[in-house]
């Protein structure tokens, strides 16, 4: 097999796949990504340098792998599949500056991993190929997980993109917009077609750009901040004081206390979680807790 024609290449991913008897498994969200164009794209959309230590969640086969290795000082590739593992030790024979890690990214230190792999836990930039099917979970872990980086490209479902950087007010407004934004700003970078996978999926995937807020407003708790987030969007079209009035229980002063939280922070019982900012939530949720 010719080590000059790039992995991500229709031609060299099922060659790939045919040498070791492979196919893309449905339960892990396997599609392979065979557009050098999107591969190039999301590489320059992460604007990697060679002074960059680079973390590739899911690196598959390696093909985007490849990419990062041309451009960034370093790169960790955490794959959970042990059948990707045996394919990357041969793919990426080419690339020393490529360190393969097996390990579930849930359950999983990346601090840790990248201080093993590169001498230093950052700073980091973080690429990922997201499974449709745990794209939140993954996302809000690399969020929350205390990691020193510098921006994030992840690749993900189109209408889930959309949610993350949707503005105040729209229908894609919710709960992930507002979880995001706690940690970071999203910028949606570009649509990537079903065509460029192989196997296709049945709808487009967007390339998302994130970048830390380092300035923020915080809370104690981000998770109860979330929860109340959670508990707003129960019913979108309930107004925030009928949500409220269901999260809190029927209490006998339950509605007084509710009542001076909303007046504390300067919200109207009548209006929608959609029509609240972050800012807006963080208030509430002081108010509530005080």
């Amino acid at each position: 097999m010719s080590k000059s024609i790039d992995i991500g290449s229709p031609t060299r991913t099922q060659a790939i796949l045919n040498e070791y008897g492979l196919r893309a498994k449905k339960k892990l969200g396997q599609n392979f990504l065979t557009d050098g164009n999107v591969l190039a794209h999301i590489v320059d959309t992460a604007a990697v340098t060679d002074s960059d230590l680079v973390v590739e969640i899911g690196p598959g086969i390696g093909a985007l792998t490849e990419h990062l290795a041309r451009q960034a000082r370093d790169v960790l590739a955490v794959e959970v599949d042990p059948q990707m593992i045996e394919v990357l030790d041969e793919t990426m024979l080419p690339y020393q500056n490529v360190h393969v890690v097996e390990a579930d990214v849930l359950k999983t230190n990346l601090a840790d991993l990248a201080q093993t792999a590169f001498g230093q836990a950052g700073p980091l930039k973080i690429v990922a190929n997201l499974p449709y099917y745990i794209t939140t979970p993954i996302l809000m872990h690399l969020l929350a997980a205390g990691l020193d980086w510098t921006n994030m490209v992840v690749m993900m479902q189109k209408e889930v993109a959309e949610r993350l950087s949707a503005p105040v007010g729209s229908k894609e407004y919710g709960v992930l917009t507002l979880m995001l934004a706690y940690y970071a700003r999203a910028e949606l970078a570009f649509i990537v077609p079903a065509r460029s996978f192989s196997p296709a999926p049945r709808v487009d995937s967007a390339v998302v750009k994130l970048v830390p807020i380092r300035d923020g407003e915080t809370v104690e708790n981000p998770s109860a901040l979330f929860d109340l987030i959670k508990a707003c969007f129960a019913h979108r079209r309930k107004s925030l004081w009928n949500n409220l009035l269901q999260r809190y229980g029927k209490a006998p002063d339950t509605k007084e206390r509710l009542t001076a939280a909303l007046s504390q922070a300067e919200i109207d019982p009548g209006i929608r979680a959609e029509r609240l900012t972050l800012a807006d939530f963080i208030r509430l949720y002081r108010a509530v807790q005080a």
